[in-house]
């Protein structure tokens, strides 16, 4: 079963947040002052701090997210990497060194060096803080998926566990300990990774010869038809209870005696009920799911595959996904039953974009699905350079060419890995450990296809990839809040330790908001939440960083103004489009947003707003001498 409780991982987990906790208190002693706390000093050296960026931006997005994209739709799932990695490219050649010269502990810092504006502060910190809450929300969904299985927790109680020892991380050591966390787990993770892609292809792909892949008639009381016009292999069945859970069945042999091929709104008791006992209880008819259902020339199996060759064997294959229907069978008590049937796709047809529902324009004709494609590929480039968690990373090196040195090291790094993505993702696909029904989890079942060892191995790491990112995120809330809000802006007078001790407070309740918005968001795949929080980042924060560095006229008011309508914007559409429906349980048809990815609006909203702004408010000519001789 794939969901049995595996002591192993329990063991291999406690023992990495053992690790972890032990180095946040030990070095917890370097985070005394307000500059360890925040910047660790700026002594981090320069490789440690790229592999670090690969720890802080490999989040579980990156791992969970897109490996599970990929094993559901193929190539579209590794677009993201694409758009991932290619917004380093605006990190290394346009903010890396500028940002280093130009900051302090925060992103506020920076914008603000030639201005010393309160307004810039403000609006700085808000859009910080924003963006670091929606991008917290697919890391503590990730967590939550991954406790689940590994310590039999429920999904809530994962997100909490997750929590508490993320706030012990930040409370105790501040960003020295952060780095070295994540540096610790991106190593791990990119080296675990390429080993699980070697055992993916030394096993190659092999023909199933599951039970699954026999034909079995259509219902003639179900409406509607399934999309590929009717249903083909046995079907797998989510109960979802009114209470909140859920239940998975398989559907059953026909000679059993159940009415499972008769499923109507008034027939979920005959689903459940009738099943033979000890059949199909919870989790345990999910295995196999992912299966390859014909290999070119009638083989059984390839044997072990070069990288190239994987893929050239996967393109001349046929694949079994599993779809769900589209028009759940709702109940009057609230609870609802979801059919996942087998859909038989052509490998080449997996290798090129279009299949993921949110990429639908890549093939189709609606302009409204192209335009949703290209906004999230904006945003994706774009908002790299604006994470908040990701510019205060180049504060804790000592200077300009150790900023850039250590972007050099973090793009290859984290290149190396997104390559390793699409073997995931594909390995996980044909390898016969799927959950139909959670995608977050494809990584680490097919980790356990390999055995418990190599599941309790990558799931730990999964868990500290976690840890790592979500402890950036809070850190730089919690900057935010204590160093450009509290101090900067309301001029609170604080001392060096009262900066750390109200850091601390903060994190704790920035740590407790972002367990409760997990929570909230639990059945949304990770990588498209973090694709809401890069269109987020790059429209309240990129327009504002790109003029300040390179456009002489800007003014305290543009950048103001930028950030807010940037943000406010971008959220406000995301708010009102058919996906955030969903998640609040409205009606997606009468969603406002003609297209859920804002970036193409926003982020040129942003770039306009600050250009005309300070076009209309440009100082006098003693007013910019004193900001030009600010800013030598």
């Amino acid at each position: 079963m794939n969901y049995e409780t595996s002591w192993v991982a329990i063991f291999v987990f406690a023992l990495f947040v053992g690790i972890v906790l032990f180095i946040s208190f030990y070095l917890g002693a370097k985070a005394k002052t307000a500059r360890g706390y925040y910047a660790a000093h700026g002594e981090i050296p320069w490789f440690v701090n790229g592999i670090a960026f690969a720890g802080d931006y490999l989040s579980a997005a990156s791992f969970l997210g897109i490996c599970g994209l990929v094993a559901f739709y193929g190539y579209d799932g590794f677009l993201y990497s694409i758009g991932y990695l290619a917004g380093w490219v605006v990190a290394l050649f346009v903010i890396a060194e500028p940002l280093k010269r130009m900051g302090k502990f925060t992103f506020a810092d920076a914008l603000d060096k030639k201005f010393n504006s309160r307004s810039i502060k403000l609006t700085a910190a808000v859009s910080t803080l924003v963006v670091s809450t929606v991008y917290l929300i697919p890391q503590m969904v990730g967590a939550g998926t991954l406790v689940q299985p590994l310590l039999g927790f429920s999904y809530e109680i994962g997100v909490l566990v997750v929590g508490i020892v993320v706030v012990l991380i930040v409370v105790t050591a501040g960003m020295v300990s952060t780095t070295w966390v994540q540096f610790i787990k991106g190593s791990l993770l990119v080296a675990f990774c390429a080993v699980l892609v070697v055992a993916i292809l030394a096993r190659g792909l092999t023909k199933s010869q599951s039970e699954y892949a026999g034909p079995v008639a259509l219902p003639t009381d179900r409406a509607p038809i399934p999309p590929t016009g009717g249903w083909v292999g046995k079907p797998y069945v989510r109960y979802a209870k009114a209470g909140g859970g859920y239940e998975l069945y398989r559907r059953i042999d026909d000679k059993t005696g159940t009415r499972a091929q008769s499923v109507t709104t008034a027939g979920k008791k005959t689903l459940i009920d009738g099943l033979p006992k000890g059949v199909g209880e919870g989790h345990a008819g999910l295995q196999p799911v992912g299966q390859i259902q014909s290999l070119a020339g009638g083989a059984t199996s390839t044997g072990s595959l070069g990288p190239i060759k994987f893929l050239t064997a996967f393109a001349n294959s046929t694949v079994i996904l599993w779809p769900a229907d589209k028009d759940p069978i709702k109940e009057t008590d609230g609870s609802s039953t979801t059919i996942y049937y087998q859909k038989a796709t052509l490998g080449k047809d997996l290798l090129v974009p279009g299949a993921y529902p949110a990429f639908k324009g890549v093939r189709g004709s609606k302009l409204s699905e192209k335009l949703d494609f290209l906004s999230l590929m904006l945003a994706l480039f774009g908002g790299t350079a604006s994470l908040p968690h990701i510019l205060i990373r180049y504060y804790t090196v000592k200077n300009q060419a150790a900023a850039r040195k250590s972007t050099v090291v973090g793009i290859a790094s984290i290149g190396f890995f997104y390559m390793l993505t699409l073997y995931l993702g594909l390995g996980a696909m044909t390898g016969g450990t799927l959950d139909p029904t959670n995608n977050n989890m494809a990584a680490p079942l097919l980790a356990k296809g390999f055995g418990e060892l190599p599941f309790a191995v990558i799931s730990a790491i999964a868990f500290t990839t976690v840890l790592g990112t979500v402890s950036g995120l809070i850190l730089a809330a919690s900057g935010a809040i204590v160093h450009d809000l509290m101090s900067n802006v309301l001029k609170i007078e604080m001392t060096d330790h009262g900066k750390v001790r109200a850091g601390k407070v903060v994190a704790i309740f920035v740590g407790a908001a972002a367990m409760a918005l997990g929570i909230v968001f639990k059945e949304v795949n990770v990588a498209f939440l973090v694709g809401w929080a890069f269109n987020v980042a790059a429209s309240a924060n990129l327009p504002a960083l790109i003029m300040v560095l390179f456009w002489k006229r800007t003014t305290k008011q543009g950048i103001a103004a930028s950030i807010l309508i940037g943000m406010l914007s971008s959220v406000g559409w995301i708010l009102v489009s058919a996906q955030a429906y969903t998640v609040f349980h409205l009606d997606p048809t009468k969603a406002i947003a003609p297209f859920s990815q804002p970036g193409l609006v926003t982020i040129p909203l942003g770039f306009i707003v600050l250009v005309l702004v300070s076009l209309m408010t440009q100082p006098q000519n003693a007013e910019r001498a004193a900001i030009a001789t600010a800013a030598v």
